[in-house]
């Protein structure tokens, strides 16, 4: 019988089926590779531009046109409407898990760096354990998992205290506790996907839901405050929203569900860790961010712990 099981990437949830899938190959280890580079950079990009289109208003925009194009490809693939309809309670839940986090993301960068968006971002395992462990029978945590959540927490204290290097202000905290309630938002639709019927239905129908949501809810946030008026149509704005419309929004999802169809989802899950990395690679090198002592060595020790609570039994 085909294991059943969720997986999330990217505050993207997605269900997959498997029956006899193989290791990481070679090929698959270049995919997520890129993978986790563009995942990398999606912080980055979001603050690069911030001065030019707030970073609410990119998330409003890219999930507008991503939408667009998920839409297009879902009725090319024949999913139709019927379905949608079908499955739109839970559809609103993920959508609103999903536009809480980038909500959180979003006025998370305004005080933090990107660097400890991409690390703090990736908690979500964690709060997700957490939750199925008290409402889904038969995920109960064992002993290793227990140790890695004290790890992980442990690691988030050391990340979060100002020692060496540059001081860490009230605003950065703040910045910082948004990223946790970033993580928080994405293990909730975690939790909505694993109890619903979406947990069968086609990735494509969840990732509608989900960026339809978004734009529909922050597009009149966007426009209330007068950002889509005042936003400069920059080169640097026009690229960096393509980048996250077509590469981050769109293509990295479907690289994610053709690797999911043909390798073992424990083992693609572990290498996504690397995009965290890449996100405080980018942040220090593109963005000239001060990076503490204490969030490196928090870091590492917090997604050791994330990794030690996901690995599987």
């Amino acid at each position: 019988m085909a294991e059943s099981r969720c997986v999330a990437v990217g505050g993207v949830q997605v269900s997959a089926l498997h029956h006899s899938r193989r290791p990481v190959d070679m090929m698959a280890g270049v995919a997520m590779l890129a993978f986790c580079l563009a995942l990398g950079l999606q912080q980055v990009a979001i603050k690069a531009i911030a001065a030019e289109v707030p970073p609410l208003t990119q998330i409003a925009i890219r999930s507008l046109l991503a939408a667009l194009l998920v839409g297009g490809l879902m009725v090319w693939r024949g999913i139709r409407f019927a379905e949608l309809r079908a499955g739109l309670g839970p559809g609103l839940l993920v959508g609103l898990g999903f536009t809480f986090e980038f909500v959180f993301v979003a006025v998370g960068l305004n005080y933090t760096l990107a660097s400890h968006m991409s690390v703090f971002l990736y908690t979500a395992p964690i709060f997700a354990a957490l939750g199925l462990h008290f409402l889904v029978p038969g995920e109960q945590l064992v002993k290793r998992q227990w140790l890695g959540m004290m790890i992980a927490f442990g690691g988030l204290v050391v990340a979060m205290a100002p020692i060496g290097g540059v001081s860490v202000n009230g605003a950065t905290l703040l910045g910082d506790m948004l990223g946790l309630l970033a993580g928080a938002s994405w293990a909730m639709t975690t939790l909505v996907l694993r109890r619903s019927s979406l947990s069968e239905a086609p990735p494509l129908q969840t990732l509608f839901y989900q960026l339809v949501t978004a734009a529909m809810l922050l597009l009149p946030v966007a426009a209330l405050r007068g950002d889509l008026g005042n936003m400069a149509v920059t080169t640097s704005a026009v690229t960096s929203l393509a980048f996250q419309t077509f590469v981050i929004s769109f293509g990295v999802l479907l690289l994610w569900f053709a690797l999911l169809r043909r390798y073992l989802a424990s083992q693609l899950g572990v290498l996504s860790f690397l995009a965290p990395i890449f996100g405080v690679m980018f942040g220090a090198m593109l963005l000239e961010e001060p990076l503490t002592t204490s969030f490196l060595i928090g870091g590492v020790i917090l997604l050791g712990g994330v990794m030690l609570v996901t690995r599987p039994t």
